[in-house]
């Protein structure tokens, strides 16, 4: 598995009541965002930084903002209608929003209350995919 460098956040943990709805609202909205799941194993996958499992006895589930980035407002249309398709509930249709010109957006609840988002910032161009860290032997 490869590990990336140059970005603000090495990983994100979500914990989840009902694993299996969870994990089925994940693969739906991943394959129209083209996002792998990276690893998996018993209650718990992993996709890139992003990290779920089950939660165990009393231990509440992660209430966070994600923010998944589209490669266009078709995308994030999609997205949209995967994430209600698959158990996720409305928090706000697809649209432009204010937060700065071009910022198209939409935001589902997954089943375990978190904001999950897809966005589309505009027409850009990257300086690079991202830095790849590989073990020295």
């Amino acid at each position: 598995m490869a590990f990336h460098t140059g970005r603000l956040i090495d990983h994100v943990q979500l914990r989840a009541h009902d694993f299996e709805k969870t994990l089925k609202f994940y693969k739906a909205v991943f394959a129209v965002l083209n996002i792998p799941i990276t690893a998996s194993g018993k209650n718990w996958f992993q996709a890139d930084e992003l990290f779920v499992d089950q939660t165990e006895g009393d231990i509440l589930p992660s209430h966070v903002h994600l923010a998944f980035q589209a490669k266009d407002q078709a995308t994030v249309d999609a997205f949209y209608q995967a994430a209600l398709a698959a158990g996720g509930k409305d928090n706000g249709a697809p649209g432009e929003r204010d937060y700065h010109p071009g910022y198209y957006a939409a935001f589902v609840t997954d089943p375990d209350g978190n904001n999950i988002e897809a966005v589309y910032h505009g027409p850009n161009k990257r300086s690079a995919e991202s830095v790849v860290i590989e073990p020295l032997r």
